[in-house]
């Protein structure tokens, strides 16, 4: 499937079903040479997680990773580099009563209208799932990009109607629901209860913050750097929208408020989130992404059959109330593995235009000579 691949330098291909044996991930396009601190990627997979509070999915996997190649004496070797997860929580037997039926809101009846053929099980690939093989990828391109001064730091801050406004971020791992800003912390557990109370689900925002990214990722004019992270937070699982710095705020605003001025020591605000005319500017990246209320809700919902007759279905099953809780760290993930792809692209660049200049020097050098 060509959309299981992701990146031009740095490549990233995911495989695996949610109720499959495994799930992993190869990297190819890493340079030899960078350290691999394994407990770091293990800290992240334990971030996204299942079965980590009482707020998510109540299923069990510890998504205890394994590196199979490309990493020699805890160094990267320039070849591909293969890690697994196992699955030992699968409980296909939740989803034999509609394996015939198509669950509103989800993927089940575009992938069967595409192949004719599916993974009934949890959804199979189009479940959130696969998610965490794209953490591991993504722990490891953050560790690539500390090379070059770039960390990350994301957050839920919005659930339903709550907004967090505050953003104390030293907080965020310190709550189950990786909220920034205490004063509302209460309020959102609150509407993820009566949501579930309920039988029903709540959406939430995500925001992710790239800092010390360099000047000068991305390209104009189809290869832009926001064009390219909106592509790929939309290919996170439940990702209905997606703004980068003021986002959709620009369109009540005016000019004079929305443009970023600037002095010598920098941009006095950060109204474009990171990025200008497709390029980065050296300011943080800041990328928020709305994502909708889980699908798998235990209410009696109208659908269709493989035989495209009409059904009455009602999804039981392990599923999060809010998914947008164990999300921060797949934004980070998908943010991380992109802007590597571009970096190593800029790097490449960067060589080209020194080794061309070197030559004209070198010619301009023979011709004098002559």
């Amino acid at each position: 499937m060509l959309g299981s691949h992701f990146g031009t330098l740095f490549r990233v291909s995911t495989f695996g079903e949610s109720h499959g044996p495994a799930l992993g991930v190869i990297v190819d396009g890493c340079p030899a040479g960078l350290e691999v601190d394994a407990e770091k990627i293990q800290y992240d997979l334990n971030r996204r997680r299942p079965g980590q509070s009482k707020l998510v999915s109540p299923r069990k996997e510890s998504d205890e990773f394994e590196i199979l190649s490309g990493v020699f004496e805890g160094k990267t070797t320039g070849c591909p580099i293969a890690m697994l997860i196992r699955n030992t929580d699968a409980k296909s037997k939740d989803y034999s009563a509609i394996k015939d039926l198509f669950r509103p809101g989800h993927a089940d009846f575009t992938y069967f209208a595409k192949h004719g053929h599916r993974d009934y099980r949890g959804g199979g690939r189009s479940s959130a799932r696969e998610t965490a093989a794209r953490v591991m990828a993504g722990g490891l391109a953050k560790q690539l990009l500390a090379s070059a001064g770039v960390s990350f730091k994301s957050a839920v801050t919005q659930v339903g109607k709550v907004q967090a406004i505050k953003r104390i971020w030293e907080q965020v791992e310190e709550n189950d629901v990786r909220c920034p800003d205490p004063d509302v912390l209460e309020a959102m557990i609150a509407e993820i209860e009566s949501a579930r109370k309920a039988r029903d689900s709540v959406g939430g925002m995500v925001e992710v913050v790239a800092d010390g990214v360099p000047v000068g990722l991305g390209e104009p004019v189809f290869a832009k750097l926001d064009a390219a992270i909106g592509a790929a937070m939309f290919s996170i699982p439940a990702v209905k929208g997606v703004e980068i710095g003021s986002g959709f705020e620009c369109v009540s605003a005016r000019g004079s408020e929305l443009n970023d001025e600037m002095t010598p020591s920098g941009f006095t605000s950060n109204h474009h989130g990171g990025t200008l005319g497709g390029i980065s500017s050296g300011a943080p990246i800041v990328v928020r992404l709305a994502i909708k209320p889980t699908s798998s809700i235990p209410q009696d919902k109208r659908s269709i059959d493989t035989s495209f007759q009409s059904q009455t279905i009602k999804t039981l099953g392990r599923h999060d109330p809010c998914v947008a809780l164990r999300a921060p760290v797949i934004a980070e993930a998908m943010l991380a593995i992109l802007l590597a792809d571009f970096w190593l692209q800029q790097l490449a660049q960067t060589a080209a235009r020194e080794h061309y200049s070197t030559v004209e020097k070198i010619q301009y050098s023979l011709k004098k000579d002559d």
